[in-house]
């Protein structure tokens, strides 16, 4: 693990889509947020996706961990609290959560859940840092709904792809999150 996360954290942030702080204190405009940034938008559909592989309620731990995880990371980035290597973790978690969607793998939930919450906290730290000076519990509120939304959107196409025998295409959309990770990397 050490081997892969120091690459990822020596590498440029400049790749990430992230347009700066927020300018309106809306629930809307927290919705917005996570859809604005491929990292966030590629990182939490993963979330479901590879949750999908886990089945029954283990395959809601993930998300509800993540949703948890990014607003305590929210809360500190909101009251100022700092977390280093924000950006790199956010890479960290499309492309690790991506090959282990390509992967299949299914470790214990007590592996999984800490590694997804780790992300989320990071994710959430982002959302949290780039919020509006007013109108914070608003924006929360909207960016937790969108999150949980995608995680949702992942874990439906990831266990439709698994009813219907597509195991192989779940794992490819596992592969192409951790490409297309790999290119936010490398961009600009």
């Amino acid at each position: 693990m050490k081997r892969i996360l120091l690459p990822l954290i020596l590498m440029p942030g400049a790749a990430f889509a992230h347009s700066g702080h927020a300018t309106s204190a809306t629930v809307l405009s927290g919705i917005a947020h996570p859809l604005g940034g491929a990292d966030h938008l590629l990182a939490m559909v993963a979330v479901g996706l590879w949750a999908a592989r886990f089945g029954g309620r283990a395959a809601w731990a993930l998300p509800g961990a993540f949703v948890a995880a990014m607003v305590a990371g929210a809360v500190a980035g909101l009251t100022g609290l700092p977390l280093p290597g924000v950006e790199p973790m956010l890479l960290a978690s499309i492309l690790l959560i991506g090959l282990a969607t390509a992967l299949a793998l299914r470790p214990s939930v007590r592996v999984a859940v800490p590694v997804v919450a780790l992300f989320g906290l990071f994710h959430g730290h982002a959302h949290g840092a780039e919020a509006p000076a007013a109108g914070q519990l608003a924006y929360l509120a909207g960016f937790v709904l969108t999150t949980a939304g995608l995680h949702l959107l992942g874990l439906g196409l990831g266990r439709r792809l698994i009813a219907v025998g597509r195991g192989w295409l779940l794992q490819g959309l596992g592969g192409a999150t951790a490409l297309a990770g790999l290119g936010l990397a490398f961009a600009g």
